[in-house]
């Protein structure tokens, strides 16, 4: 008898496996699988309406486009992952480029100075914001909002204290300003193509990001406790410590975006970064993250950020009015969207 009722146990786990091991299934279950699909189209369109799309200096171009975006998109896939939101990632990158800026201005000290004290300010405003979540039990939508307000304000107001104006003092011939310029702002040629730095510093931290989700326990929590953060605080998660660690991250990527911001002009204006925010939920969203929390990618993030770039600068090449990029971006949120609740329906039917 114990052998009759071995024989059908073996298939019926050998098909399980097969069922999980299926490429297929693999495939549609990756998050990002719609904003690749979407990615080839947006190439495609403008590689037949444009014809300096191809052009090799034009990937530099949109390449520069979609970092500059990217960098932040990584982070705040992540955030949206966990379940919550930043709406004072615009402002903040403006804070710590000001920070950076009239710190070393009014210090006359190495501009390296301002720099740390940016990188150890926008940190704290990044624990601040996870902080208020966790021990107010507010939407981060609140907390955020609240702390855009209080960055919009306080960047055009200490700025005007100090510098008279809307825009800070120039610091381009301050000691440090050249490698501090290397680093956040340089330019690098590989034939005849030039790339800017920041597109190593957006690879990076997608690299990172992605390795944090599917290679460490922390990336485990940051699932757990956007799909349901009492459940996975019942079985041992830190949501606390997880929320607060999300926040930094986005905080930490602001911290490079002003340093970028700040070395590539010289001078910043106080009233930068405003709606900013918005375009960096858009890119999330579009490369597969949910509203709701609980998936997504930092891959997929990449993806959506790389078809802004495609869009805003496939518009510019093909002569188009440029007020046309709005609609655009608009279109492509919800074809992703929908694209994305398709890919989803058709991955839990092969389950």
């Amino acid at each position: 008898m114990s052998g009759s009722t071995a024989a059908p146990e073996k298939p019926a786990q050998l098909d399980e496996r097969l069922v999980h091991t299926s490429p297929l299934r693999k495939l549609l279950g990756r998050p990002e699988l719609g904003s690749v699909v979407g990615a080839v189209a947006v190439f495609l369109f403008f590689a037949v309406v444009a014809d300096s799309f191809l052009q090799a200096s034009s990937f530099g171009t949109v390449l520069y486009a979609a970092s500059v975006l990217g960098i932040m998109a990584a982070p705040v896939a992540l955030l949206m992952i966990g379940g919550e939101f930043d709406l004072s990632a615009g402002v903040l990158v403006t804070s710590s480029a000001l920070i950076s800026s009239m710190f070393s201005y009014q210090m006359t000290a190495n501009v390296w100075v301002g720099v740390l004290v940016s990188l150890l300010v926008t940190l704290a405003i990044g624990a601040f914001n996870g902080f208020m979540l966790t021990r107010t039990q507010l939407p981060s939508f609140i907390i955020t909002l609240g702390t855009f307000l209080m960055l919009t304000g306080l960047n055009l107001g200490f700025t005007k204290l100090i510098s008279g104006t809307v825009s800070t003092k120039a610091i381009g011939d301050m000691e440090g300003f050249d490698s501090a310029h290397a680093l956040f702002a340089s330019t690098l040629t590989v034939g005849s193509v030039e790339f800017k730095v920041t597109i190593l510093w957006w690879i990076a931290l997608v690299a990172v990001a992605t390795w944090i989700l599917l290679r460490t326990r922390f990336g485990n929590w940051i699932f757990a406790v956007g799909g349901q953060a009492d459940a996975a605080r019942a079985v041992g998660v830190p949501v606390v410590r997880t929320k607060i660690g999300l926040y930094l991250g986005v905080a930490f990527a602001a911290w490079i975006s002003g340093q970028h911001l700040l070395f590539s002009y010289d001078v910043v204006q106080s009233g930068e970064g405003v709606g900013n925010e918005l375009t960096y939920i858009i890119a999330a969203v579009i490369g597969g993250c949910l509203i709701t929390g609980g998936y997504g990618s930092a891959i997929g993030s990449a993806v959506g950020a790389f078809i802004f770039g495609m869009t805003s600068k496939g518009i510019v090449y093909a002569e188009w009015n440029p007020d046309w990029f709005k609609f655009f971006l608009g279109a492509m949120l919800l074809l992703a969207t929908l694209l994305n609740a398709w890919v989803r329906k058709r991955a839990e039917a092969t389950t």
